[in-house]
């Protein structure tokens, strides 16, 4: 059956997520029979020709460079945060308070205070009907969800260790130019907040127990990185002025999570030859579960409770109808890819506007991730263990 009421949708951003995220939206109405047509209304940008090209490549209806106006505007619904992290907490907060639901990419801001700001503004807004997400896509791979259906279940036991890994090499090359990932005031942190948040993030929600504790270190290789010239296109080119890196380019942390397990997190864009590897292994008092972004239809599960003769890790193809979110895609066997997990997300957001739920992971979830964050730096900066501060 086809929705047939809409849910008119403001995207912000037009770089690698807006990509990502207008996927999801021509998509997952497409394969999920939803309670609401999300309607590509308009993407925003700050650059206006860059901007229009984007909506013509990505099928945005109209193209703005002013999203104070759009975010006003009484023909939008939702509100869909795609911009650097700097730019979060004001649009989030102006966005709630207009009475738009809001979907926001992670890490939810770049400082706690404005995380807490940006949750403030979600609670109060959901006493009038007004709903928010943080996009922690992972937790969509259905991989991943099964990973949690074993754990929850049970069928590992008491957990007892995490261990987490994401590994990229993209910044590898000392001559590459400098991004908006690269400076503080844009991006909030480096590895940590881009990609350590995912699994910090993806432990928590497949153990169901919060990191309490932590001891950190954080590394930069690179201090310095050529500045984009003049722009060619959508792309620049290298000058022969350099910039200041300012954020830690790897970080390592080990924790202590609520329910007493221990956890030991790694995220690096400097691990030469690996390209987006998420490796997470939760490890229990009757089994173990090991997931890898890197082949993310498969799961690998250790059941200790079988004969001695039969134990050993099981490959588990996560692409049968039962399993979480496949059985709207394709013939048991064929694989889905990374662009997927967005679609869920829609998918699981738009029922829960309908439906008048709080969507999980929520702006609190994402709020504790970033406590989380800002005790790794402030340990790492005092060589010391310490603790979130809600």
């Amino acid at each position: 059956m086809t929705a047939t009421t809409p849910l008119r949708v403001a995207m912000i951003g037009t770089g690698f997520m807006g990509a990502a995220h207008s996927q999801a939206f021509r998509v997952a109405p497409r394969f999920f029979d939803l309670p609401l047509f999300p309607e590509m209304t308009v993407i925003v940008g700050r650059n206006a020709d860059k901007t229009r090209a984007a909506a013509e490549k990505l099928g945005w209806a109209e193209a703005s460079t002013d999203w104070r106006e759009v975010v006003a505007r009484d023909d939008i619904d939702l509100v869909d945060i795609c911009s650097p992290g700097d730019s979060h907490a004001e649009i989030a907060i102006a966005a709630l308070e207009a009475g738009k639901h809001v979907l926001c990419e992670k890490p939810l801001a770049n400082t706690v205070e404005e995380a807490k700001a940006m949750a403030d503004a979600a609670r109060e807004a959901a006493s009038r009907g007004i709903r928010s997400m943080v996009g922690f896509s992972y937790r969509r791979v259905p991989a991943l969800s099964y990973a949690r259906d074993l754990v929850q279940s049970g069928r590992i036991g008491e957990v007892r260790q995490a261990r987490a890994a994401y590994l990229q090499d993209w910044l590898v090359d000392e001559n590459g130019p400098m991004t908006w990932r690269l400076d503080k005031k844009l991006a909030g942190s480096g590895s940590l907040g881009d990609i350590g948040a995912h699994a910090v993030d993806a432990v928590q929600f497949i153990t169901g127990q919060t990191v309490e504790q932590v001891s950190g270190h954080l590394r930069t290789f690179v201090t310095e990185r050529p500045l984009l010239g003049e722009t060619v296109g959508l792309s620049g080119t290298a000058s022969d002025e350099r910039g200041q890196v300012t954020v830690d380019d790897a970080a390592w942390f080990t924790g202590q999570l609520s329910g007493g397990a221990v956890a030991s997190f790694e995220a690096t864009r400097y691990a030469t030859g690996r390209k987006n590897g998420l490796k997470i292994e939760i490890f229990g008092s009757r089994g173990a579960v090991v997931f890898d972004l890197e082949r993310l239809n498969e799961l690998e599960f250790y059941d200790g409770t079988a004969p001695a003769g039969e134990q050993g890790f099981t490959r588990i193809l996560v692409t049968e109808p039962e399993h979480p979110y496949a059985a709207a895609w394709w013939p048991t066997g064929h694989g889905l890819g990374y662009e997927h997990p967005f679609s869920h997300q829609l998918r699981d957001l738009v029922f829960d506007i309908a439906e008048g739920r709080q969507p999980r992971p929520s702006f609190d979830d994402g709020l504790q991730v970033q406590q989380v964050l800002d005790a790794v730096e402030r340990s790492a900066a005092a060589n010391g263990v310490f603790t979130p501060v809600a």
